[in-house]
């Protein structure tokens, strides 16, 4: 076979292969392929607003009936097709291999011959350097003036910089033969899948597609590149498992247990709120430093409206209530509106200097943040609300019983749930909706997006009331954890932006992935159990949170310095 193939420059240029593709393309042109024509002028029919309601009316009729007969000759030539593309991938694969196996040998030598052309080069140039610098001393010899000796310094330094830059020229002749003979294996494999799936009529297979996924990442994998985007990411790694072989040496036990597994994700999940929220600001190239005050917020009125009995705390003088007469279903609604409905009205308020005044958010929510801290304490005091109903306390934030694994006891913690409910919803706004791809833009080029029609103004804004919303349901879900005051969420800014930072969500704006954040969130929080789950003490478990942001944050600026 790889005889018949030395003199083809592409499989396109493979007589039999465009005979399968001809015949394929005419037996589908009145079937298949017809139904796709049909079906996208059917579309742009109903889309036209030129064509009086009647005459659509009978058109899309017609294109109807038309569709159904294209359908019926798809039927009556599908066996034939079917066996035809069989027949037509598997000439296509075994000319494909051998020609593969031909541009990669063809290629290789290239390289080799390249490499040996270099190393040549490197030789013939050093030699060449040597023998001019020895000719430039020659010439100088027994001359002692200072103005001599400066001209010999200067003529040596031009001959040693000459050298250096036909090195450099060298070895960049030699890498760019070496990338294109790379590029050429590459293209070799992307044509023979290209093949296939035009032979498919456009279909993919999975194997292939895997296959040419890894063979482009291969194809541009540079080390320092992945060093750059997972370094932080492997030595995180690296550390959960020097904590896991370290756990039962010290008696701690076994921290990969599932138990404790379960356990670091309860922890995430309410935090996972306060990141989502915060992940869009800093999409926006802002950040928001009054998380933690809105989940106080959040989190005291939901322990005052679901305190079982009489409250123990008045705001503003106003109070003691008792909403315990009230239905269940309608305390817990009426809690998580009012938590989200104050989380929205203090982030929106930070929004509205941000947007309009155009500023910074790192000032906005400072001041939102001084101004909730100090209504919260000065209404209540500081007193914390108490614990709320244990009924509705076990139904949300409780958990579920799943047996005995290895002895323990396991429980499924509920607060997982609406978590991953969140992740979801923030994943479809962020990919799938016009207000996600406008949030990219904006990030990216506020200006580019203003000129390009988008309105800067409400896109930040609702990243802005879509963050006061995932606060306000974080918080909500926090005061099941723990009995709220105004000091609760003490730090919780932070957590949440290193979380998103260390996931790889962009300072600099218009970058960012939400996996990023929630990957980030299971982080800091894996990181915190497991340091406390070794017994280190609380104080130092700051200074390795802190190692972690700073290496994050200077990553990003090397990314960032990179692509300008």
């Amino acid at each position: 076979m790889t005889n018949e193939i030395k003199d083809i420059r592409s499989l396109d240029e493979d007589r039999k292969i465009a005979e399968y593709i001809e015949r394929l393309n005419v037996l589908r042109s009145t079937g298949i392929n017809r139904i796709t024509e049909l079906r996208q002028e059917l579309s742009a029919l109903r889309k036209s607003k030129m064509i009086d309601p009647a005459t659509k009316r009978q058109r899309i009729s017609e294109l109807h009936a038309r569709i159904l007969a294209a359908k019926q000759d798809a039927l009556s030539h599908k066996a034939e097709i079917d066996a035809l593309t069989k027949e037509a991938v598997a000439y296509a694969n075994s000319v494909s291999d051998a020609y593969v196996r031909q541009v990669t040998e063809q290629e290789n030598a290239a390289i080799v011959t390249a490499r040996e052309a270099y190393r040549d080069d490197i030789v013939n140039i050093r030699k060449d350097g040597e023998a001019r610098e020895r000719e430039i001393v020659s010439r100088f010899a027994g001359k002692k003036a200072k103005s001599d000796r400066k001209d010999l310094k200067d003529e040596l330094e031009t001959c040693r910089y000459e050298t250096k830059s036909a090195l450099f020229d060298a070895k960049s002749r030699y890498q760019t033969s070496v990338d294109k003979s790379q590029a050429a294996k590459n293209q070799a494999f992307v044509d023979h899948v290209q093949t296939n799936r035009t032979l498919r009529n456009g279909r993919t297979k999975f194997s292939e597609n895997t296959e040419l996924r890894f063979k482009n990442y291969i194809f541009n994998f540079k080390l320092s590149k992945f060093l750059l985007n997972n370094g932080l990411y492997i030595a995180i790694l690296i550390f959960f498992i020097v904590c896991i072989i370290i756990a039962p040496l010290s008696g701690s036990g076994n921290l990969l247990s599932l138990p404790n597994i379960l356990t670091i994700l309860e922890q995430a999940s309410t935090r996972m709120f306060y990141a989502l929220g915060v992940a869009g600001l800093i999409l926006l190239a802002g950040t928001d430093l009054s998380v933690g005050r809105m989940v106080a917020l959040g989190a005291v009125t939901t322990g005052l409206v679901l305190h079982p009995g009489m409250n123990i705390v008045t705001v503003f003088g106003l109070g003691p209530w008792d909403f315990s007469p009230m239905p269940m279903f309608w305390r817990v609604m009426m809690a998580l509106v009012i938590s989200v409905f104050l989380c929205v009205v203090f982030s929106a308020f930070a929004g509205v200097f941000s947007a309009k005044l155009k500023i910074h958010p790192f000032i906005s929510t400072l001041a939102t943040q001084l101004i909730i801290y100090g209504l919260l304490f000065f209404g209540t005091s500081g007193t914390p609300v108490g614990s709320i109903n244990s009924q509705i306390k076990d139904l949300i934030g409780g958990r579920w019983t799943l047996g005995m694994v290895d002895g323990q006891l396991v429980t499924f913690p509920k607060l997982i749930i609406p978590a991953v409910i969140a992740i979801v919803v923030a994943w479809f706004i962020w990919n799938k909706t016009t207000f996600g791809k406008n949030m990219y833009a904006v990030g990216g080029n506020s200006e580019a997006a203003s000129v390009s029609g988008i309105s800067v103004f409400k896109v930040t804004m609702g990243v802005f009331i879509m963050a006061g919303i995932f606060y306000g349901c974080g918080a909500f879900l926090e005061a099941f954890k723990a009995n709220a005051s105004a000091g609760t969420g003490q730090g919780y800014e932070l957590d949440a932006i290193a979380a998103c930072v260390v996931g790889g969500i962009s300072f600099n704006g218009g970058i960012g992935k939400i996996r990023g954040a929630v990957i980030g969130v299971i982080i800091f929080t894996g990181l915190t159990y497991c340091l406390t789950f070794l017994g280190i003490d609380t104080n130092l478990q700051f200074v390795f949170k802190g190692f972690i942001i700073i290496a994050a944050v200077a990553l990003d600026s090397v990314k960032y310095l990179k692509k300008k």
